[in-house]
Protein backbone atom coordinates (compact mmCIF):
# COMPACT_ATOMS: atom_id res chain seq x y z
CA UNK A 1 0.00 0.00 0.00
CA UNK A 2 0.87 3.55 -0.18
CA UNK A 3 0.35 6.53 1.25
CA UNK A 4 1.59 10.11 1.66
CA UNK A 5 2.54 11.90 4.64
CA UNK A 6 0.25 14.58 6.17
CA UNK A 7 2.88 17.61 5.02
CA UNK A 8 2.30 16.03 1.40
CA UNK A 9 5.13 15.58 -0.97
CA UNK A 10 8.28 17.50 -1.21
CA UNK A 11 10.54 17.34 -4.49
CA UNK A 12 14.41 18.67 -4.49
CA UNK A 13 15.97 19.46 -7.37
CA UNK A 14 19.65 18.63 -6.81
CA UNK A 15 21.75 21.20 -8.16
CA UNK A 16 25.66 21.34 -9.03
CA UNK A 17 26.45 17.95 -10.25
CA UNK A 18 29.57 18.24 -12.72
CA UNK A 19 29.59 16.95 -15.99
CA UNK A 20 29.44 13.48 -15.96
CA UNK A 21 31.75 11.37 -17.36
CA UNK A 22 32.63 7.70 -17.98
CA UNK A 23 33.90 6.47 -14.41
CA UNK A 24 32.69 9.18 -12.29
CA UNK A 25 31.44 7.82 -8.74
CA UNK A 26 27.93 8.75 -9.55
CA UNK A 27 26.64 7.48 -6.33
CA UNK A 28 28.86 9.73 -4.23
CA UNK A 29 28.18 12.90 -6.04
CA UNK A 30 24.76 12.49 -5.74
CA UNK A 31 24.78 11.62 -1.57
CA UNK A 32 27.45 15.00 -1.14
CA UNK A 33 25.23 17.13 -3.05
CA UNK A 34 21.67 15.86 -2.11
CA UNK A 35 23.19 15.96 1.83
CA UNK A 36 20.94 16.12 4.34
CA UNK A 37 19.86 12.47 2.48
CA UNK A 38 16.62 10.81 5.04
CA UNK A 39 16.16 7.39 5.44
CA UNK A 40 12.97 6.68 3.08
CA UNK A 41 13.74 9.60 0.25
CA UNK A 42 13.51 8.49 -3.07
CA UNK A 43 16.10 9.63 -5.04
CA UNK A 44 15.09 10.11 -8.86
CA UNK A 45 17.88 9.95 -11.46
CA UNK A 46 18.19 10.66 -15.07
CA UNK A 47 19.31 7.64 -17.20
CA UNK A 48 21.55 10.38 -19.42
CA UNK A 49 23.54 10.89 -16.05
CA UNK A 50 23.79 7.06 -15.12
CA UNK A 51 24.74 6.29 -18.93
CA UNK A 52 27.63 8.97 -19.05
CA UNK A 53 29.17 7.36 -15.84
CA UNK A 54 28.70 3.88 -17.26
CA UNK A 55 30.59 4.83 -20.43
CA UNK A 56 27.40 4.38 -22.45
CA UNK A 57 28.28 6.73 -25.54
CA UNK A 58 29.52 4.95 -28.58
CA UNK A 59 30.89 7.80 -31.81
CA UNK A 60 28.68 7.80 -35.07
CA UNK A 61 32.33 8.13 -36.68
CA UNK A 62 33.02 4.68 -35.61
CA UNK A 63 29.34 3.30 -36.73
CA UNK A 64 29.08 1.44 -40.55
CA UNK A 65 25.42 1.44 -41.52
CA UNK A 66 24.37 -2.14 -42.67
CA UNK A 67 21.94 -2.35 -45.58
CA UNK A 68 19.39 -2.78 -43.39
CA UNK A 69 20.48 0.19 -41.94
CA UNK A 70 20.42 1.93 -44.67
CA UNK A 71 17.05 1.40 -45.80
CA UNK A 72 15.29 2.09 -43.03
CA UNK A 73 17.27 5.60 -42.88
CA UNK A 74 16.02 6.34 -46.50
CA UNK A 75 13.04 5.53 -45.29
CA UNK A 76 12.71 7.39 -42.12
CA UNK A 77 15.05 10.47 -43.54
CA UNK A 78 17.48 9.66 -40.83
CA UNK A 79 20.93 9.53 -40.44
CA UNK A 80 22.01 5.65 -41.29
CA UNK A 81 24.43 6.03 -38.88
CA UNK A 82 22.04 6.38 -35.71
CA UNK A 83 19.92 3.92 -37.14
CA UNK A 84 22.63 1.28 -37.23
CA UNK A 85 23.36 2.14 -33.62
CA UNK A 86 19.18 1.55 -32.59
CA UNK A 87 19.63 -1.64 -34.64
CA UNK A 88 22.58 -2.65 -32.32
CA UNK A 89 20.73 -1.82 -28.98
CA UNK A 90 16.97 -3.83 -30.24
CA UNK A 91 15.93 -7.06 -30.41
CA UNK A 92 12.72 -6.41 -32.58
CA UNK A 93 11.85 -3.71 -35.07
CA UNK A 94 7.77 -3.14 -34.46
CA UNK A 95 7.31 -0.19 -36.56
CA UNK A 96 9.29 2.08 -38.79
CA UNK A 97 7.10 4.62 -39.83
CA UNK A 98 7.86 8.08 -39.06
CA UNK A 99 9.82 6.87 -36.48
CA UNK A 100 11.96 3.96 -35.40
CA UNK A 101 10.05 1.95 -32.58
CA UNK A 102 11.13 -1.25 -31.43
CA UNK A 103 12.16 -3.33 -28.55
CA UNK A 104 15.08 -3.09 -26.59
CA UNK A 105 16.97 -6.19 -24.70
CA UNK A 106 15.87 -4.80 -21.98
CA UNK A 107 11.86 -5.49 -22.83
CA UNK A 108 11.36 -1.56 -23.44
CA UNK A 109 8.84 -0.95 -26.42
CA UNK A 110 9.94 2.63 -27.29
CA UNK A 111 11.39 5.24 -29.63
CA UNK A 112 14.85 4.29 -31.08
CA UNK A 113 15.88 2.05 -28.14
CA UNK A 114 16.35 5.23 -26.20
CA UNK A 115 19.35 6.23 -28.24
CA UNK A 116 19.44 10.47 -27.63
CA UNK A 117 22.35 12.77 -29.17
CA UNK A 118 21.11 15.13 -26.71
CA UNK A 119 23.10 16.85 -23.84
CA UNK A 120 26.24 14.72 -24.89
CA UNK A 121 29.16 16.37 -25.85
CA UNK A 122 30.07 16.54 -29.38
CA UNK A 123 28.21 16.64 -32.36
CA UNK A 124 28.28 13.09 -33.30
CA UNK A 125 28.14 10.98 -30.00
CA UNK A 126 25.34 9.22 -29.15
CA UNK A 127 23.87 8.04 -25.75
CA UNK A 128 22.62 4.60 -25.47
CA UNK A 129 20.75 3.19 -22.15
CA UNK A 130 22.23 1.59 -19.43
CA UNK A 131 22.75 -2.03 -20.26
CA UNK A 132 21.19 -3.05 -17.15
CA UNK A 133 18.73 -0.25 -15.29
CA UNK A 134 17.85 -2.20 -11.73
CA UNK A 135 21.13 -3.14 -11.78
CA UNK A 136 22.64 0.67 -12.08
CA UNK A 137 19.87 1.54 -9.74
CA UNK A 138 20.58 -0.93 -7.22
CA UNK A 139 24.21 -0.06 -7.53
CA UNK A 140 23.52 3.62 -6.66
CA UNK A 141 21.21 2.48 -4.06
CA UNK A 142 24.25 0.87 -2.25
CA UNK A 143 26.84 3.42 -2.63
CA UNK A 144 24.60 6.60 -1.63
CA UNK A 145 23.78 4.10 1.78
CA UNK A 146 27.57 3.72 2.10
CA UNK A 147 27.75 7.55 1.85
CA UNK A 148 25.28 9.10 3.30
CA UNK A 149 24.27 6.18 5.66
CA UNK A 150 20.46 6.05 5.11
CA UNK A 151 18.91 4.29 3.11
CA UNK A 152 16.83 5.20 0.40
CA UNK A 153 14.92 4.41 -3.37
CA UNK A 154 16.00 5.02 -6.11
CA UNK A 155 14.59 5.50 -9.55
CA UNK A 156 16.44 5.44 -12.45
CA UNK A 157 14.32 7.51 -15.18
CA UNK A 158 13.87 8.83 -18.76
CA UNK A 159 11.41 10.58 -21.25
CA UNK A 160 9.16 7.76 -23.60
CA UNK A 161 6.23 8.54 -25.81
CA UNK A 162 3.05 6.95 -24.76
CA UNK A 163 0.54 5.10 -27.09
CA UNK A 164 -2.88 6.77 -27.05
CA UNK A 165 -1.47 9.92 -25.70
CA UNK A 166 -0.23 13.01 -26.98
CA UNK A 167 3.02 13.97 -25.22
CA UNK A 168 6.18 12.42 -23.84
CA UNK A 169 6.66 11.33 -20.32
CA UNK A 170 9.09 10.21 -17.66
CA UNK A 171 8.91 6.93 -16.40
CA UNK A 172 11.18 4.44 -14.88
CA UNK A 173 13.87 2.21 -16.13
CA UNK A 174 15.59 0.85 -13.10
CA UNK A 175 14.31 0.53 -10.03
CA UNK A 176 15.89 -0.40 -6.60
CA UNK A 177 15.10 -0.23 -2.85
CA UNK A 178 11.41 0.55 -3.35
CA UNK A 179 7.89 -0.89 -4.60
CA UNK A 180 7.93 -0.45 -8.70
CA UNK A 181 3.99 -1.33 -8.39
CA UNK A 182 1.20 -0.94 -5.60
CA UNK A 183 -1.60 -3.44 -5.94
CA UNK A 184 -4.79 -2.64 -4.84
CA UNK A 185 -6.43 -5.52 -6.71
CA UNK A 186 -8.96 -6.91 -3.97
CA UNK A 187 -9.07 -4.18 -1.71
CA UNK A 188 -12.70 -2.42 -1.41
CA UNK A 189 -13.41 0.67 -3.37
CA UNK A 190 -15.30 3.55 -1.09
CA UNK A 191 -18.63 1.68 -1.96
CA UNK A 192 -17.34 -1.46 -0.64
CA UNK A 193 -17.07 -2.89 -3.98
CA UNK A 194 -13.67 -4.94 -4.93
CA UNK A 195 -11.01 -3.80 -6.77
CA UNK A 196 -9.96 -5.90 -9.68
CA UNK A 197 -7.73 -4.40 -12.31
CA UNK A 198 -6.03 -1.43 -9.95
CA UNK A 199 -2.23 -2.20 -10.33
CA UNK A 200 -0.45 1.13 -9.86
CA UNK A 201 2.86 2.11 -11.32
CA UNK A 202 4.07 3.63 -8.90
CA UNK A 203 7.70 4.50 -10.17
CA UNK A 204 6.38 5.51 -13.01
CA UNK A 205 4.58 8.36 -11.11
CA UNK A 206 7.45 9.00 -9.31
CA UNK A 207 9.66 9.71 -12.43
CA UNK A 208 6.71 12.11 -13.68
CA UNK A 209 6.23 13.97 -10.62
CA UNK A 210 10.40 14.26 -10.82
CA UNK A 211 10.45 15.48 -14.52
CA UNK A 212 8.37 18.35 -13.53
CA UNK A 213 11.69 19.43 -11.52
CA UNK A 214 14.18 18.52 -13.40
CA UNK A 215 13.01 19.81 -16.87
CA UNK A 216 15.09 19.04 -19.88
CA UNK A 217 17.45 22.09 -20.18
CA UNK A 218 18.04 22.66 -16.37
CA UNK A 219 20.84 20.63 -15.62
CA UNK A 220 19.06 18.84 -12.89
CA UNK A 221 19.29 15.53 -13.42
CA UNK A 222 18.41 14.36 -10.01
CA UNK A 223 15.71 14.78 -8.08
CA UNK A 224 15.30 13.99 -3.98
CA UNK A 225 11.07 12.85 -3.89
CA UNK A 226 10.65 13.21 -0.06
CA UNK A 227 7.36 12.44 2.29
CA UNK A 228 5.79 9.32 0.45
CA UNK A 229 5.77 6.30 2.52
CA UNK A 230 6.05 2.68 0.37
CA UNK A 231 5.21 -0.27 1.90
CA UNK A 232 6.08 -3.62 0.36
CA UNK A 233 8.98 -5.49 -1.34
CA UNK A 234 11.92 -4.03 -3.30
CA UNK A 235 10.86 -3.99 -6.78
CA UNK A 236 12.43 -3.36 -9.72
CA UNK A 237 12.10 -1.90 -13.99
CA UNK A 238 11.56 -5.03 -14.62
CA UNK A 239 7.86 -5.15 -13.24
CA UNK A 240 6.61 -2.59 -15.27
CA UNK A 241 7.98 -3.95 -18.87
CA UNK A 242 4.66 -6.09 -19.68
CA UNK A 243 4.76 -9.51 -20.27
CA UNK A 244 4.30 -10.95 -24.14
CA UNK A 245 1.47 -12.76 -23.47
CA UNK A 246 -0.31 -9.90 -21.54
CA UNK A 247 0.85 -7.42 -24.36
CA UNK A 248 -2.45 -7.13 -26.62
CA UNK A 249 -0.59 -5.32 -29.47
CA UNK A 250 2.93 -8.00 -29.98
Amino acid sequence: MTRGQAGGLELHGIEGLPEIVSGDDLGRLIAERAAPLRSGDIVVVAQKVVSKAEGRLRSLSAVAPSPRAQELAEQLHADPRMVQVVLDESVRVVRADRVLIVETRHGFVCANAGVDRSNVPGADVACLLPEDCDRSAEELRRRIAEVAGVEVGVVISDTFGRPWRVGLCNVALGVAGMPATVDYRGSPDDFGMPLHATLVAVADEIAAAAEMVMGKTRRIPVVVVRGLALEGPAGSGQELVRTADLDLFR
